[in-house]
This record gives C-alpha cells, sequence and structure tokens, in this order.
C-alpha cells in the first residue's frame, strides 16, 4: 500500500478499550450525535440486537426521525462483518468504501460508524486478520469522507490482544508504547510513542501486518512522535526494506536515530532530522 495526498479534514481512526459497558454505550451516544450533527451516516455496529442499541440512544435528540430517513442505522455485528469467521482484509475495505458512496449518493456528507468488533478478533487467526484490515482501512480513511472507532471489551480479550489492535490505530485510551498508522503527504506509514527493547518484537509483528510498500524505491516513516526507536526496531525497519528492494527513510526530530544507523552500518536505513 502506499500513501500520498491530502488528509481528509474529517479522517478519525481510534480504538476504545472499556471493562464498562457504560463506557461504550456513552461512546455510541457521542459519536451518534457528532455524525449526525455533521450530516454524516451513522452505523452503530455491535453483538446487541438493534432494540437493546436503540435503547442507548435514547438521549440522542432526533434519534427516531434519524433512522427513519436511514441517517443512522442500528447493525448486528453480523449484518457488518463475516461475523464469527475471519475477515477478508481487501473484502471488508471494499466493503465500507461501497457503504462510503451509497452514503454520499443519498445526499449525506460521509460515513461514520462505531463498530464493537470483540466478536471478530477472538483467536489468533482473527486479530492476524483484523489487524491487516485495521491497517488498509485506516490508509483508506485518511482520505475519504469515512470515520471509525473500533471497541473491544478488555475483561474478554486481555491485554496482549488488545495491544495488537491498538497499536494501530492513531488515536487510542489503550496503554500502548507505539503507535504504526497510515502516513500524510509522501509518508507510507507515520510512527509514534516509543520502540525500545519491551516491545520490538510487537512492533515487526505490527510493520508485517501492515506491510507498508515502496514508491519509488523509498519506504518514507513519519517518526515526527516517535519518542525512542532503540536499534532492534532500525533492524526491523532495515529487513522490512530489503524484502522490497528499497530503502526505509525515518523521519525524525531526534539525532540519535541517525547516529545508530552510522554506527551499525544500515545501508537500507536513511534518517532524516526534522528542522
Amino acid at each position: 500500500m502506499t500513501s500520498g495526498g491530502v488528509s481528509y479534514p474529517g479522517y478519525t481512526h481510534g480504538c476504545l478499550t472499556y471493562e464498562d459497558p457504560a463506557t461504550l454505550r456513552a461512546l455510541a451516544v457521542e459519536q451518534v450525535t457528532a455524525g449526525l450533527a455533521a450530516g454524516e451516516q451513522v452505523w452503530v455496529v455491535g453483538p446487541q440486537d438493534r432494540a437493546t442499541m436503540a435503547g442507548w440512544l435514547r438521549s440522542v435528540p432526533g434519534v427516531d426521525a434519524a433512522r427513519r430517513r436511514d441517517a443512522l442505522r442500528l447493525l448486528p455485528v453480523g449484518e457488518a462483518y463475516r461475523h464469527d469467521e475471519i475477515v477478508d482484509p481487501e473484502r471488508q475495505v471494499r466493503a465500507y468504501a461501497r457503504a462510503t458512496t451509497e452514503a454520499l449518493a443519498a445526499g449525506h456528507t460521509g460515513l461514520r460508524v462505531l463498530a464493537e468488533a470483540t466478536s471478530l478478533v477472538r483467536t489468533p487467526a482473527q486479530r492476524d486478520a483484523f489487524a491487516r484490515y485495521e491497517h488498509r482501512i485506516d490508509h483508506w480513511m485518511r482520505h475519504r469522507p469515512m470515520s471509525a472507532v473500533c471497541a473491544y471489551d478488555r475483561r474478554q480479550l486481555g491485554d496482549a490482544a488488545i495491544e495488537e489492535l491498538a497499536c494501530l490505530h492513531p488515536q487510542t485510551n489503550a496503554d500502548v508504547l507505539f503507535r504504526l498508522h497510515s502516513g500524510g503527504g509522501d509518508a507510507v506509514v507515520a510512527l509514534g510513542g516509543e520502540l525500545d527493547p519491551s516491545n520490538h518484537r510487537g512492533f515487526a509483528v505490527a510493520l508485517e501486518r501492515a506491510d507498508p510498500r515502496p514508491v519509488a524505491g523509498r519506504l518514507v516513516f513519519d517518526a515526527a512522535e516517535l519518542r525512542f526507536v532503540d536499534h532492534r526496531s532500525l533492524l526491523h525497519l532495515r529487513d522490512h526494506a530489503r524484502r522490497h528492494d528499497a530503502v526505509a527513510v525515518l523521519r525524525t526530530p531526534h539525532q540519535a536515530p541517525a547516529r545508530l544507523v552510522e554506527l551499525l552500518g544500515l545501508t537500507e536505513v536513511r534518517v532524516e532530522v526534522l528542522r
């Protein structure tokens, strides 16, 4: 996948982890209220039935009228995804691309989705596929009038599974040390947080799942929000660049990565220090 162009003004891709169902209900009210005010079509996708989800939204002004004019859809998870199966990343992106096009054709300003996706990521195979999908839809949304918040129940999944998914979002309330998500401009990926000995294996997995592709022989990583990177993660960048016969370009405000790259002789990694 490649990146380029200007991010869509309404671009948002968040990850909410929760233990108290009231947190999810409050987010649903917030997202529906904001989406309807912006003229978007809003989908609330969850494991509950429609009547239960409608009950969450009783406080939202005009919610019944919004449902009648199809500005608000309440969808059991199996209607928006292949429930309890392994998600096909490319197929799911195409499905949301089609839904966004249809929302625009119906006169809405875009598509906003709140998806409670816990049931889709219970097994390692499901999480692997869904993580690949998360990065692909993140890249697609950055340049289109679609936004999304993915919600995961920590009680059912546990911290390790949550981290695999949350790190692939630009915004999250999860306690993750690093984030890897789609970049803007000519950056194929943006990195944030810290890459240290405790999480370099998780970074390698996230990088493999995202699988950014070079443009004109360059894999540009926007690391403006990356506070620290150690040599192990630089080696992962080198290995990824080698697999694609490219040069990884790390754009960072810090001098230390440049010194590490020079000491290690990493010819496939170039550091551009931001001024």
